[in-house]
C-alpha cells in the first residue's frame, strides 16, 4: 500500500497572484519579500518565496520571488504580475527567472537608468517613481522600505498585515527600527494610488494556524522532533542553514552543534556521536557528500546510525552553487564503494520535510545504518506559508528506536554485537555498558565484531547488513499517489519537482475528457525500492519519469530495478530553471494527444 489522496483542484488564476522583488547586492531585495510573504500570512493567506543570487560570498545581484493565494500553494509563479525594480544593476541576469509579460506592472526609481531592452521589450507597463528623491526626506530610511510600501498600497493588504510583519521581521532591531521601516513604508505607500479594484478581491482569509518555514528550518526541525542530540558539519551552500538553525535551539535539549574542520571530520563526529548512544547527523551538498562517502562506508560496515542530509546544487564540481538540480541522484544511491546497502529518503516538498527528517533519523536510529535524506537547493531555501502538514499517524516516525544492549554478568556468553538474526538487527551497546564491550570499524567482522577475511562471515554480514533494510515494513509513507479515475498514463517523479507536477496534473486533469487523464505518483523512499508495490501501480498506464536533470537518472535507475514497464519514458532536463506547472501542463497535452 502506499498514501493514497484525491487530487486537488486547480487554483484559478483570480486567486493567485505573483510578486517579483530585484537590486544590487545590499539594496534589501530580499528583506522586501521576506515582510511581504510574512504580512500575507498574517492576513489569513498562503505564500511562496523563492530567492535568486550569486555565488559571490558578499555582494552582487539578489531578487526574490512570490506566488501568493488563498490556498495552499507551494510552486514557483508562470509570469510576474508585479515587479518591483530597486535598480536595474544586472537585472538581465533574471531574464530567465523573472517572466515578465504585456500583463506585468513594473515600479522602478526614476532617477535611475532606464528598464533594459528585454524588460521594454516584454510590453509590461512600466511606471517610474521618485523613490530616492523621496528617500531624501527620511533621514535614515531605506529605499527597500519604500518599495514595500509600494508593493503594499497596489497589492491592497491591509495595515495591520503590514504592522504584524515589520514588527516580527525587525522587531529584533529595536522599537526605533521599526518605526523608521513605518514610516517609510507610508511614504511609499503615498507614492502610489490604491487600485480601482483589489487583486485581493475574492480571496477568504482564513484564521488556521499556519506554518511559516524554509525547507533547511523544516529539516532541522524534523530532526529536533526525532530526538537529535549531535550534529557535526562543515559549513557549504546551500545546507549551512540547517545547521544555523539547530545552533541556537539544540543546546536547550541538551544536545550539540559541532562544526568540524572538513567534511569526512564532520561525518566521522557523526558516526563517534552515535557510537556514543546519541541520535546523530549531519548536512552538506554534492562537493561535501563526496568528501564524507569513505565515513559513510564505515557506518554501512560498522552498522553505527547516521543521518546525512544533502541539499542538492547545480554541478558538477562547484558548479551553480546557489541554484538547484535534482542531478545527485547517482551519487547518493551509488556514491559508496563496496556493497553498502543504505537508505535514501526524500521529502516532496516543503511542509512535509518536517515529518520526513523525523522518520529519516528514526530510520537511522531503528536500522543501525546509514540514511541519505536529499533535498534541493530550491526545497531547502525557499520559503512557504503552508499549512502544518503530520501524518495522522506519527507512530512509524516516533516508534523508530535503536535496539539497545543489556548490560551482561560473568558467565554469560559473549556479547555478540553484530549476531546474526531472522530480521538482521542485533542489540547495540554504548561504550562503557558491562560485558557489551565490541570492535566497530571499517573490517569485515565475525558476530562478535572480531575483525576476519572468511569468505563465509563476509557472506553473512553483507546478507545481515541487505536483510534488515529490504525486509523492514516502512508502512504506506514510501509514495504519495494521485490516482484519476481511469487514467491511462502516469507521472512518477520524486523532490522538488512533485509540486509542480502536481499543479499541472490538477489543472490538466480539470480540462481533459476521460480516458485523456492522468495520475501522479510522488517517490520518497527511493532505497530500498518498493519495486513489487511501484509495479503494481505502475500497472496498464504508460509511464513518465520527470526530474531535474540532464540524463534522467531517476529512470535510469527504477529501470534497472525492473520497478518500471519497459515502456516508460522520460521527460528530464536540468536546472536550474526549475519546472512551472504551465510547462508540464504543455507537456501533459502533447502525452495524452499523441496517445489519441
Amino acid at each position: 500500500m502506499t498514501d493514497t489522496r484525491p487530487i486537488p483542484a486547480p487554483i484559478p488564476d483570480s486567486h493567485r497572484l505573483s510578486v517579483s522583488i530585484s537590486g544590487a547586492g545590499g539594496a534589501g531585495a530580499v528583506t522586501v519579500g521576506l515582510i511581504l510573504l510574512e504580512a500575507f500570512g498574517k492576513a489569513g493567506f498562503y505564500g511562496a518565496l523563492t530567492r535568486s543570487f550569486g555565488p559571490q560570498i558578499r555582494g552582487g545581484e539578489s531578487a526574490v520571488f512570490l506566488n501568493l493565494s488563498d490556498q495552499p500553494i507551494e510552486t514557483l509563479p508562470e509570469a510576474t504580475d508585479i515587479h518591483l525594480a530597486l535598480d536595474w544593476k544586472n537585472f538581465e541576469r533574471f531574464a530567465d527567472e523573472i517572466p515578465l509579460t504585456a500583463n506585468t506592472e513594473i515600479f522602478y526609481d526614476d532617477s535611475r537608468e532606464k528598464p533594459p531592452a528585454l524588460v521594454t521589450e516584454s510590453g509590461a507597463e512600466c511606471t517610474p517613481l521618485p523613490l530616492l528623491n523621496t528617500l531624501k526626506e527620511i533621514k535614515g530610511g531605506r529605499i527597500n522600505m519604500l518599495g514595500l510600501g509600494v508593493l503594499a498600497k497596489r497589492l491592497g493588504l491591509a495595515e495591520h498585515a503590514i504592522e504584524q510583519a515589520l514588527q516580527k521581521t525587525l522587531g529584533r532591531k529595536g522599537d526605533e527600527a521599526v518605526q523608521l521601516s513605518r514610516q517609510t513604508v507610508e511614504a511609499g505607500q503615498a507614492l502610489v494610488e490604491a487600485p480601482k479594484t483589489s487583486p485581493l478581491k475574492g480571496w477568504q482569509p482564513s484564521e488556521q494556524a499556519r506554518w511559516h518555514l524554509s525547507g533547511n528550518e523544516a529539516c532541522a526541525i524534523g530532526a529536533l522532533r526525532g530526538g537529535l542530540k549531535l550534529a557535526a558539519a562543515y559549513p557549504i551552500t546551500p545546507a549551512t542553514d540547517i545547521v544555523e538553525y539547530l545552533a541556537p535551539r539544540l543546546e536547550k535539549v541538551g544536545g550539540q552543534v559541532l562544526i568540524a574542520e572538513d567534511e569526512l571530520a564532520a561525518m566521522n563526529m557523526v558516526i563517534g556521536g552515535a557510537f556514543g548512544g546519541v541520535p546523530a547527523m549531519t548536512a552538506t551538498s554534492g562537493p561535501g557528500f563526496a568528501l564524507m562517502t569513505e565515513a559513510m562506508g564505515l557506518a554501512v560496515a560498522s552498522e553505527t546510525p547516521a543521518l546525512v542530509v544533502t541539499v542538492m546544487r547545480g554541478g558538477p564540481s562547484t558548479g551553480i552553487p546557489t541554484k538547484s538540480e535534482q542531478a545527485d541522484l547517482n551519487q547518493v544511491l551509488y556514491g559508496l564503494h563496496g556493497d553498502a546497502p543504505h537508505v535514501v529518503v526524500a521529502p516532496l516538498n516543503v511542509s512535509e520535510s518536517v515529518w520526513v527528517t523525523q522518520w529519516a533519523l528514526g530510520l537511522a536510529e531503528h536500522l543501525q545504518t546509514l540514511v541519505v535524506l536529499a533535498t534541493d537547493q530550491h526545497l531547502g531555501q525557499s520559503r512557504m506559508i503552508c499549512d502544518p502538514t503530520l501524518p495522522e499517524d506519527m507512530s512509524q516516525t516516533r516508534g523508530l528506536t535503536r535496539l539497545r544492549a543489556e548490560p551482561r554478568t560473568t558467565g554469560d556468553p559473549a556479547y555478540q554485537r553484530y549476531a546474526l538474526s531472522a530480521d538482521g538487527l542485533s542489540p547495540m551497546s554504548e561504550p562503557g555498558l558491562p560485558g557489551a564491550q565490541y570492535t566497530a570499524d571499517g573490517l569485515e567482522h565475525t558476530e562478535t565484531g572480531l575483525p576476519s577475511s572468511s569468505a563465509q562471515d563476509h557472506r553473512d554480514q553483507l546478507a545481515k547488513r541487505a536483510q534488515k533494510l529490504t525486509e523492514f515494513d516502512y508502512g504506506d509513507d514510501w509514495a504519495t499517489y494521485l490516482p484519476a479515475d481511469k487514467a491511462k498514463h502516469l507521472i512518477l517523479t520524486w523532490g522538488s519537482s512533485f509540486e509542480a507536477c502536481k499543479e499541472a496534473v490538477a489543472r490538466h486533469n480539470a480540462e481533459a475528457k476521460k480516458g485523456k487523464q492522468v495520475s501522479l505518483l510522488g517517490l520518497r523512499l527511493l532505497m530500498p525500492l518498493q519495486s513489487k508495490s511501484l509495479r503494481q501501480l505502475c500497472k496498464g498506464h504508460q509511464v513518465t519519469v520527470v526530474e531535474q536533470n540532464a540524463t534522467g537518472q531517476l529512470y535510469h535507475y527504477l529501470l534497472s530495478e525492473q520497478a518500471l514497464p519497459k515502456s516508460s519514458q522520460s521527460f528530464a532536463r536540468p536546472g536550474p530553471i526549475l519546472f512551472t506547472p504551465g510547462e508540464l501542463q504543455t507537456y501533459l497535452r502533447s502525452l495524452t494527444e499523441e496517445a489519441t
